[in-house]
């Protein structure tokens, strides 16, 4: 019996408008499996979500979502090359200590990656960085003393980095509370989600 989720966050309907129906979609870091039920609704996709935190594993059996308890520091060894459709890595990417090997397992194991992560380049972040403090927000929502984030980056260090390794980007919405930014993402985006292929 599937339980109520959380509400979902902004980034879902931007995830799911590249996700085709009834496709395979793995979730990496997906926490209680909300996106999973999400796109089950919304898609009709099947797929699993892996996830290493004890609670939010037992959390994703109750909710009815298939799920491996990983941890992605390792790579993904147990999926085969192109078993999925599409592979998610959502508001995960800032907390992998190898960004690249992940990006590289995304695009080995999926026949297309969708990613989203918080921008450091928005406006709000800068002006805290500029009034001397670290950036705390909703999608930044620790302080610099027990955050998970270890890798912070904007919009244009995330497009050079997939420029130099030869990584497609498809096609990119960039939201701020929920709505589309289309003028100087890189300033006024909040939250940057990116379609991208091999």
């Amino acid at each position: 019996m599937i339980i109520n989720v959380p509400t979902q966050r902004a980034d879902f309907a931007a995830i799911a408008q590249w996700i085709t129906r009834d496709t395979h979609v793995l979730d990496l870091g997906c926490g209680d499996g909300t996106l999973l039920h999400y796109l089950q609704s919304t898609r009709n996709v099947t797929g699993y979500g892996v996830e290493i935190d004890d609670h939010n594993v037992l959390a994703c059996v109750n909710n009815g979502i298939n799920v491996i308890q990983s941890d992605l520091e390792q790579g993904l060894a147990e999926f085969a090359d192109h078993s999925f459709d599409y592979v998610v890595l959502s508001q995960t990417l800032q907390a992998m200590r190898n960004s690249e090997r992940i990006m590289q397992e995304m695009l080995r194991v999926g026949r297309a990656g969708i990613i989203t992560f918080p921008n450091f380049g928005y406006w709000k972040n800068r002006l805290q960085v500029l009034s001397g403090g670290m950036p705390v927000s909703q999608n930044l929502p620790y302080a610099w003393y027990d955050t998970p984030n270890i890798h912070h980056c904007t919009i244009a260090d995330f497009e050079a980095f997939c420029a130099a390794r030869n990584i497609h980007i498809l096609a990119r919405t960039v939201l701020t509370n929920g709505e589309t930014v289309r003028l100087w993402p890189n300033f006024y985006g909040e939250l940057a989600v990116y379609h991208f292929g091999g």
